[in-house]
């Protein structure tokens, strides 16, 4: 019973439209590394999984004070990558429209991947702080704890995995500038909503 509370819990709080998925989903449509982006993502979300689970207690009582680091630090990145995408669609020069692969070494994307996932004030609150406090209470912390971490697998490797088809199906220059304009301005509404928090 934890490891299917521990799945649905994990993929309801994933799956939910987030700063993370939206430049998973573009990167992979992009040409970006696909494998290095999932395996980044999987390892970040998990690992706050596993220590939210075991250390809910003393995590609670510090990690309020750093959440407002973690939010001017996504605000920040967020626009950074909304400015990105916003020239794209306003300069028409995407990497998905060109039908070529983004030159970036895979270190480069695993940074970007890290710094996405981790400069996300809401992937602590979810992982570490939710579904730690959830995990902790429950009969068997470990089983919740590898439902929820199975459940981060199957969401990021879905995603990954379904950016392929996706891509075909806006394989026009002007689909992909409204693709772009889009994901800018959910980054800025995402980044807006962080700032409302702060």
């Amino acid at each position: 019973m934890s490891f299917f509370t521990g799945m649905m819990l994990g993929l309801s709080l994933i799956i939910a439209i987030g700063a993370q998925n939206i430049w998973v989903l573009s990167q992979c449509m992009a040409g970006a590394n696909r494998l290095v982006i999932g395996i980044v993502c999987i390892i970040c979300d998990t690992s706050l999984i596993l220590i939210g689970v075991y250390a809910a207690s003393e995590l609670q009582q510090w990690l309020p004070e750093f959440i407002p680091l973690f939010t001017w630090g996504g605000i920040v990145f967020l626009l950074y990558l909304a400015y990105g995408s916003l020239s794209r669609s306003i300069k028409g020069t995407s990497g998905l429209q060109l039908k070529t692969s983004l030159k970036v070494t895979w270190w480069k994307t695993a940074l970007a991947a890290l710094a996405i996932s981790l400069l996300n004030p809401h992937v602590y609150l979810d992982t570490v702080v939710l579904l730690g406090s959830i995990g902790a209470l429950q009969p068997d912390p470990t089983l919740f704890a590898l439902g929820a971490c199975l459940g981060s697998i199957i969401w990021f490797t879905s995603l990954v995995g379904f950016a392929p088809k996706l891509k075909v199906i806006l394989n026009s220059p002007a689909r992909w500038r409204i693709f772009d304009f889009g994901i800018a301005s959910l980054l800025i509404i995402v980044a807006a909503q962080l700032f409302l928090m702060a």
